[in-house]
Order: C-alpha cells, then sequence, then structure tokens
C-alpha cells in the first residue's frame, strides 16, 4: 500500500485541478458525443452534412493553434485554459437553441476556436509529471475521468428514449455549457502557474504573433527528432480515421443494424468500463515495457477490431468490436502522450503541441469529431477533407467508411515499425 501511495503522489496542485477539470468535463462530454450525428439528422441535416459539420471544427485550428502555442511558452496559461472554459459555455447555447442543421454547423466553427485551450493544457500537464511518472500519470487521471463517466452514455440514452432526440439532446448540452463554466472557476481559482510567465501587456500584436508563429513553422518542424515527426504521421492518420468514420459509428448502428439509442448507450457504457478497469494497468504497462511497444500492439488490436463494424451482424458483434476498442485506446492513449511529452523539452511544448497536437489521439472515437485529445494546427487541412469525404463515403456506400480506417490503420502500422522508436533520454 505505501509503494502504491508513492507512485500516486503526483496527484496533488494542479494535477488534481485538471483531474476535477476533466472527469466533469468527460461525464457530460460522454452524454452527448456518442449521440451527436443522430441530433445532426433530427434538425434536417444529412449524412453528408455531419461530415461538413464535423469538417468546421478543426478549420479554427489553423488559426488559434500558432497563437496559443506562442502565447503559452510565454504568457499565463492558466488564464488561456479558463478563458477557454467561459467562452465554450457561452457558445454551446447555439446547440441548445438550434432550430436547424446550420446552427450546429455554425456551433461546431465556434467551438473549434476552443482548442487554444489544448497548448497550455498539455503543457501544464507535462510539466506536472516527471518522466518516470508520465504513463502512470495520464492514465491515472483519465482513470478516473473514465470511470466517473461510465453510465453517461447509458444515462443519456434513457433521455433520448423517454423525450426524444430533440428535446433530449439540448437538455444535454445545457448540462454541458454549464460543466464548461464551472471548470472554468475551478482553473481561475485553484490552478498555478508551472513556469514564470510575462504578462498579456507585454506581448505584441496579434498580427505580429501570427506573423513570428507561423514563419517559425519551418525551423520548428526541421528541428523535431525523425521520431517525432513519425509519431506526428501516426497520429494525424488517427484522426484522419476518425474523421472519416468517428460521425457514423451510432448512425449506422441505428439505421443500418436496427439498434435503438439505448442500446448504443449500453454498448458505450460497457466500452468504458473495460477501459477505465484496463487504463490505469496500462498506463504502467507503459512506463515498465516502453511506449513504442505498447502503441505497437494497440494499433494491431485496432487493426482487427474496427474494420468488422461493415460486417457487423447485430448487437453483440458491435459490442464485441467496441470492447476491442477500449483495449486498444486504453494502451494508445497514455503510451503515444507520454512520447511525445519524453521526445520535447519543457521549453517548447507549447509550440510543438500547437503544431502537432497533445501528441495523442482518441482510436475508434464514436459520435463525431475527430477524437482529439487537442489537434495540432499541421493537420488541420487533411483532417477537414477527411471528414468531407466521410460524409460522401457513407452517403454512396456505408461499408466504404470502415474500408478507409482499415487502409489507415495499415498505415499507422508501417510507419510505427519503420520509424518510431523510445528515447534513449527523456525530457
Amino acid at each position: 500500500m505505501e509503494r502504491v501511495c508513492e507512485r500516486l503522489g503526483f496527484l496533488s496542485g494542479n494535477m488534481r485541478v485538471l483531474m476535477v477539470r476533466q472527469s466533469l468535463g468527460m461525464f457530460f462530454r460522454r452524454m452527448v458525443i456518442p449521440y451527436a450525428s443522430l441530433f445532426i439528422l433530427e434538425v434536417g441535416g444529412t449524412s453528408s452534412q455531419i461530415g461538413v459539420v464535423n469538417s468546421l471544427r478543426p478549420l479554427a485550428g489553423l488559426l488559434m493553434f500558432p497563437i496559443s502555442g506562442y502565447l503559452t511558452d510565454r504568457a499565463s496559461r492558466v488564464r488561456l485554459i479558463a478563458l477557454a472554459g467561459y467562452l465554450s459555455a457561452v457558445s454551446m447555447l447555439l446547440y441548445v437553441f438550434a432550430p436547424s442543421w446550420e446552427w450546429i454547423a455554425l456551433g461546431s466553427l465556434i467551438q473549434g476556436f476552443m482548442v487554444f485551450q489544448f497548448p497550455p493544457t498539455s503543457a501544464i500537464l507535462a510539466d506536472s509529471l516527471s518522466p518516470g511518472n508520465r504513463g502512470t500519470g495520464i492514465a491515472a487521471m483519465n482513470s478516473v475521468a473514465t470511470g466517473l463517466s461510465l453510465f453517461s452514455p447509458y444515462i443519456a440514452g434513457v433521455l433520448l428514449q423517454m423525450f426524444g432526440v430533440g428535446v433530449g439532446m439540448r437538455v444535454m448540452y445545457g448540462l454541458l455549457a454549464c460543466s464548461s463554466l464551472v471548470s472554468a472557476v475551478l482553473v481561475s481559482r485553484y490552478m498555478k502557474e508551472s513556469r514564470e510567465v510575462a504578462g498579456f501587456d507585454d506581448l505584441p500584436s496579434l498580427a505580429a504573433i501570427l506573423r513570428e508563429a507561423y514563419s517559425g513553422v519551418p525551423g520548428l518542424v526541421r528541428g523535431l527528432p525523425s521520431p517525432v515527426k513519425a509519431l506526428g504521421v501516426v497520429v494525424l492518420l488517427g484522426f484522419i480515421g476518425n474523421a472519416v468514420v468517428s460521425p457514423f459509428w451510432v448512425v449506422y448502428a441505428v439505421e443500418e443494424l436496427g439498434l435503438s439509442s439505448l442500446d448504443w448507450g449500453l454498448i458505450v457504457m460497457s466500452e468504458t468500463i473495460l477501459k477505465t478497469l484496463f487504463i490505469f494497468p496500462a498506463g504502467m504497462l507503459v512506463d515498465r515495457y516502453g511506449r513504442t511497444r505498447n502503441l505497437v500492439a494497440a494499433l494491431l488490436v485496432s487493426l482487427f477490431s474496427m474494420p468488422l463494424m461493415a460486417y457487423a451482424g447485430g448487437f453483440y458483434h458491435v459490442l464485441f468490436i467496441r470492447l476491442a476498442v477500449a483495449v486498444a485506446g486504453a494502451l494508445f492513449t497514455p503510451a503515444c502522450t507520454a512520447l511525445m511529452a519524453d521526445y520535447v523539452p519543457s521549453g517548447m511544448r507549447g509550440r510543438v503541441r500547437a503544431a502537432l497536437g497533445r501528441g495523442g489521439v482518441m482510436l475508434g472515437a464514436a459520435g463525431g469529431g475527430t477524437g482529439g485529445p487537442g489537434m495540432g494546427y499541421l493537420f488541420t487541412v487533411p483532417v477537414v477533407a477527411a471528414s468531407v469525404v466521410g460524409g460522401l463515403l457513407y452517403a454512396v456506400d456505408p461499408a466504404y467508411t470502415w474500408l478507409c480506417l482499415l487502409a489507415v490503420t495499415l498505415l499507422q502500422v508501417f510507419v510505427l515499425f519503420l520509424f518510431v522508436r523510445d528515447p534513449e533520454v527523456a525530457h
């Protein structure tokens, strides 16, 4: 017991605030996200328009990520995170009162600007954990947050069964807005800066920040170690796969396989339970046996499970696939995020996170979007294109989306095997 307590000693200060913030947000996001595509259909959208809606959110990253990366390394990270929470709460009202899918599209675009919270959040997270505890720390935080949201998809399914998709989704988006507001207050009051920063008054103009941020991109990319570049490709491919398939998991299950929203909620809840039970041991495996080995294992599980959705025959087939997704995701997230942190020095984490994201991607994200946590601006254009292509592919033949995912996952495995290795010395 004493040894376990020693291993968990890092769960204090900023880590505690980050854990509470993530737990609160995940509880309500996991109510909304699995059914987001059904809401677009409910207010008059089509499968092609689902792809369009999900392509808008990443566009804002082209503007916001370079700015946020610059500010993260020079200004108050805490104030950036809190500001994103307040603005997110207000913009979420567009979903609550949406009379048509165009309002959801506008809300998606505005929510995309909130990505400026990810570079400072991931920088504070990395600074708050020692290299030897990063895999365990990231897994512990995800485990707690996921555990507290175990029943969120099922609760959401019950609400949708009782009140219908239209009313039920509006209520859940309202709750998500409230959680963003509460999180922003917690960050403002209790989170501390992890390094000395300049005040916002000492910063140059917005135009100067953009000019410096984008002019420094070629040098930043050239200066990255080769394994980081390769890992960035693996993460990019994960985002592309999610952009193509993510919005249509629930649509395919409900419209093609005949499952109810309650069935889908039960499946996602079961997936969450397994992931919660496995993610903390997975984090310890990442620290003990290396990041790259666990990345390989996660992608192989993904390769032999997710594309099978195109051939699923009903509830139990889908359940088996999503349980495999839980295992793959539990291994992939802490391994990938920790590996990125190992390679990147603290002084440039903001800029690298802005360019490449936090270093991880959620395998098998279901419900829409790219499957964060935080996509870098260098990935924006290909992911936007993939979102549009995904909607068109699904409109032609739903099976094409999962065949595309198969090809993307094969490429991930290929790049990982050839170019990614654990560093000899972690930062």
